[in-house]
């Protein structure tokens, strides 16, 4: 099989990454909102994650906001990306992905050494005063002990992601549909194709080879041309071996 999409992405014009919830799974990082992360995380903050990374909990309570934005998702950032987002950077700078768009805010494709990438949700990396547009890096919202105030005017200084409650950037969305409708091969990595990401996007592909790669079935896998069951990261390196690099 990895021969065969070796060749369909050696043959594509233009193949667009839509990368997926499972991808980040495959690199270490927990899933904060279900299971037992979820449950100890309300267990300690008295409030469940969806509940603090929200608009309204970050309007209303931004110290405690800081607190778990700070200790359970900056704190993620030392897992470092994957062998998936490795290999898919390995992949671009071959030529055989052209765009990569993710919901993901960790900025792992960019981490790996991916270029072109879209992230929906914006990325834990861009910081910025909502006052007076200044920037700070992650590690100024890192290292803050209370709530992170701008140098110059003071104001609370705050992660440019999407939180519940919150719309995607119009201008995002618009760029992201354009690199779908560009694509003649789109390929689903970690994710099925009725999750968020997908079904937020894939009407604007008009092509006829929708590869999905995930390995748990779903029952929308018939939609896609080419299913592949397995590990992202593993079928990516075996890619990249036939590609002889």
């Amino acid at each position: 099989m990895a021969g065969k999409l070796l060749q369909i992405l050696r043959d594509s014009r233009y193949t667009t990454v839509l990368s997926g919830f499972s991808m980040l799974l495959e690199s270490g990082y927990p899933s904060i909102r279900d299971g037992d992360v979820s449950y100890d995380i309300e267990q300690k903050y008295g409030y469940s994650m969806e509940e603090m990374f929200s608009t309204a909990f970050y309007s209303t309570r931004k110290e405690q906001f800081y607190e778990f934005y700070r200790n359970e998702m900056l704190s993620q950032l030392e897992t470092p990306p994957g062998k998936g987002f490795v290999e898919m950077a390995r992949l671009e700078k071959k030529g055989l992905f052209q765009s990569i768009i993710t919901r993901r805010i960790y900025g792992l494709p960019e981490r790996a050494g991916c270029q072109n990438v879209i992230n929906l949700h914006g990325n834990v990396y861009d910081n910025f005063c909502p006052h007076c547009g200044r920037k700070y890096p992650m590690e100024y919202i890192r290292d803050s002990v209370r709530v992170p105030l701008c140098e110059d005017c003071k104001t609370p200084v705050r992660p440019r992601v999407c939180l519940f409650g919150e719309m995607v950037d119009n201008s995002v969305i618009t760029r992201a549909a354009g690199e779908i409708q560009k694509a003649d091969v789109l390929l689903v990595l970690g994710s099925n194709l009725k999750s968020y990401l997908c079904s937020q996007l894939i009407d604007y592909y008009d092509g006829d080879k929708l590869i999905l790669v995930n390995e748990t079935p779903h029952y929308a896998d018939r939609f896609a041309d080419i299913v592949v069951h397995e590990r992202v990261d593993d079928l990516l390196e075996k890619i990249r071996v036939e590609l002889g690099d």
